[in-house]
């Protein structure tokens, strides 16, 4: 694969550039930042680093990629942001490296589009799969796992989880954990029902969603304390696996869930 570079980006000589990569006009690549085979950068894209970049991934024009974090405790410490594999990240995003008050690294997985004007906090981990729609906003320390779909300006405080499967509405204002399954919305977000649509497209049978959906009412129309509700979960899980990240929510769940 050829490497094509244009003459106008600045590519500082300790970057690490893989094979068939591009790079477009007025690019900056700064020191310390490694792309993987076969990623498309567009023009006037910045890369700071530490930063390590896997296979096949494209970044658009006038995103901010690696930079260091705002966060006032932040002294210039050695941070990092690693990105997976087959990643979009379209116009305008801006993604921050960690902090050593708490990871010390961003991560993000592989297979995900963050869209126009996005922005990834410091020392936040986003799974695989996901997809984080214009002008979303994570503050530092959160976890987006796999295949959830947080839709436009949808906001999230720091320290919180979005769950496998999860969906936010349009504008949510989410302040505490989002349990697996879950579809939010509102300011601030509330739990509507699960993504039952989402769960379709991705194969889940209709058993297993009914499953899900039974596991939902467990949770948030039964009035059941905690402990009841890990207890009820616990027998559904022996019909079927898909209970478990509703369990491995609740369990782990370090701010509450958003109810």
């Amino acid at each position: 694969m050829q490497t094509n570079i244009h003459p106008t980006a600045i590519i500082d000589q300790s970057a690490i550039i893989g094979d068939g990569v591009s790079i477009g006009p007025y690019t900056v690549v700064g020191p310390d930042v490694e792309i993987g085979d076969g990623c498309e950068i567009a023009s006037h894209v910045v890369l700071t680093g530490p930063t390590r970049m896997g296979r096949n991934n494209r970044i658009y024009q006038f995103s901010s990629v690696g930079q260091d974090t705002p966060d006032k405790k932040y002294q210039g410490e050695h941070t990092t942001l690693v990105i997976g594999d087959d990643n979009v990240i379209r116009e305008g995003v801006t993604i921050h490296r960690g902090t050593v008050q708490d990871r010390g690294e961003t991560t993000i997985g592989n297979d995900n589009l963050i869209m126009a004007y996005a922005h990834v906090g410091h020392d936040s981990v986003i799974g695989n799969h996901t997809i984080l729609v214009n002008n979303v906003a994570l503050a530092g320390h959160v976890e987006i796992r796999d295949w959830a779909i947080l839709s436009g300006f949808s906001l999230v405080h720091q320290h919180c989880t979005i769950g496998e499967h999860a969906f936010t509405g349009m504008g949510a204002a989410i302040g505490k954990d989002v349990p697996a399954y879950v579809m939010v919305a509102g300011n601030p977000a509330e739990a509507k029902t699960i993504n039952a649509e989402g769960l379709r497209r991705r194969g889940f049978s209709r058993d297993e969603i009914a499953l899900i959906n039974k596991a939902y009412k467990i949770v948030y129309r039964r009035g059941l304390t905690l402990q009841e509700a890990l207890e009820a979960l616990a027998e559904l899980r022996e019909q079927s696996a898909v209970v478990q990240p509703w369990i491995d929510s609740l369990q782990n769940s370090s701010r509450g869930i958003t109810r």
